[in-house]
């Protein structure tokens, strides 16, 4: 079956500062994603034929009227989305699916989230499945897990202690030094390896800077038709390709041979995206990768699961500067999870955001030479158990 490859184009995105924001509601964000969207593409409110809102929520229930109201619009489809981490590329997903599909020539795909207001320290378990049935799971927190995965890469690769931590600081470093330069970034300093490598411990070997922070953000999206962007604008997007992954059980929980060295959803998704925008050696032909770093060693794992490196051999790709602004393939080049903290709806857009800027040269000191394809990828859950999603953005010819 054909695919979505260049049957979809993106004409506008906005995207709000993400942080503290407790001046904004959930609603505020939207209308300032959205809006930002809309002036960027030169369009009007009304030339919106359906939306799609990502929102993961600590509530179900809610539908699309919270971006119908906030926006104001005339009785359009909205639909409400949400897929763990990726939800933001879900919403993104089935904008682009339903243009793809004919059904509307022009989509629009929000993402929002408010997680500061609840007071909550790190992202809590969000809704739950008890209620749809059986749920096999181990109550241990997301650093705990993640925490298990650095030490088994440790052992594995052959790492003492020291030279596993210091590759995890050199990753925060890294990414600190992108959110400097990123105006929109909740954090916005560097740090130095010293300052990583002796950070309050949170789950060994994951201190304070391995750890992603809890922030309020929103990031949109106007999709359309190859056809209908060449009226809009030059300089339109195309999308390239998907993937999304869903783990069919949680066997880094409940396993007791799962390795801890990759996820398969990640790795799946990634194979699906790459066979569908054509892409044969990811390494040589992606510019931009934004990847989901809720922690520090996520990051290194999936630049592995996705081909940017081989396995085992991330530590020596970002000490010869491999995934630098300047390097061969800039990994997270805007501050990834690290600097912008991980307001679930918006994550995966704001990550699509980086792609419209750096792919059009509008990065500023962040602009990576002749960039022409991005990936943006996210998974929710925890090692060997969740779900991937990802996508492929690349300039026009």
């Amino acid at each position: 079956m054909p695919g979505i490859r260049d049957r979809v184009a993106v004409v506008g995105m906005g995207c709000t500062r993400f942080g503290e924001l407790f001046d904004k509601s959930d609603q505020d964000l939207m209308v300032d994603s959205c809006h930002a969207a809309l002036e960027d593409a030169k369009m009007d409110l009304k030339e919106i034929k359906a939306a799609w809102l990502g929102l993961q929520g600590a509530e179900t229930g809610f539908g699309g009227c919270k971006l119908a109201r906030a926006l104001k619009t005339d009785y359009i489809p909205v639909t409400r989305v949400e897929n763990y981490c990726a939800t933001g590329i879900e919403a993104f997903r089935n904008a682009s699916y339903a243009v793809a599909a004919g059904i509307y020539d022009i989509a629009l795909a929000c993402g929002v989230e408010k997680l500061k207001d609840t007071g909550a320290a790190g992202v809590t378990q969000m809704g739950g499945e008890g209620q749809f049935g059986s749920w096999v799971w181990a109550p241990v927190i997301a650093p705990a897990r993640f925490a298990l995965a650095a030490t088994r890469y440790f052992h594995a690769y052959g790492l003492t202690p020291q030279e596993g931590k210091r590759m995890l600081s050199m990753i925060a470093v890294k990414n600190h030094h992108n959110g400097s330069l990123n105006p929109r970034a909740h954090f916005q300093r560097e740090i130095t390896i010293d300052q990583a490598m002796n950070a309050p411990m949170i789950a060994w070997p994951l201190g304070l800077f391995d750890c992603c922070g809890v922030s309020d953000g929103s990031a949109a999206a106007i999709i359309t038709t190859p056809e209908i962007a060449k009226r809009i604008r030059d300089d339109y997007l195309l999308v390239k390709g998907f993937g999304v992954c869903a783990d069919g059980g949680p066997q880094g929980v409940i396993a007791n041979d799962y390795d801890y060295l990759h996820i398969e959803a990640i790795v799946r998704s990634g194979k699906m995206a790459y066979e569908e925008a054509g892409i044969k050696n990811p390494r040589q032909e992606i510019d931009v990768a934004e990847v989901h770093d809720c922690f520090t060693i996520t990051e290194a794992i999936i630049c592995e699961d996705l081909g940017l490196t081989p396995r085992g051999k991330y530590k020596q790709d970002i000490e010869a500067g491999t995934f630098n602004i300047e390097g061969e393939i800039a990994v997270n080049s805007d501050g990834g999870l690290k600097c912008f903290g991980h307001p679930v709806g918006a994550t995966g857009l704001r990550m699509v955001f980086e792609s419209w800027i750096q792919l059009r040269g509008k990065a500023g000191a962040r602009q990576i030479k002749n960039a022409r394809i991005g990936i943006s990828q996210n998974y929710g859950g925890l090692p060997g158990g969740g779900i991937s999603g990802m996508v492929i953005i690349g300039a026009r010819d």
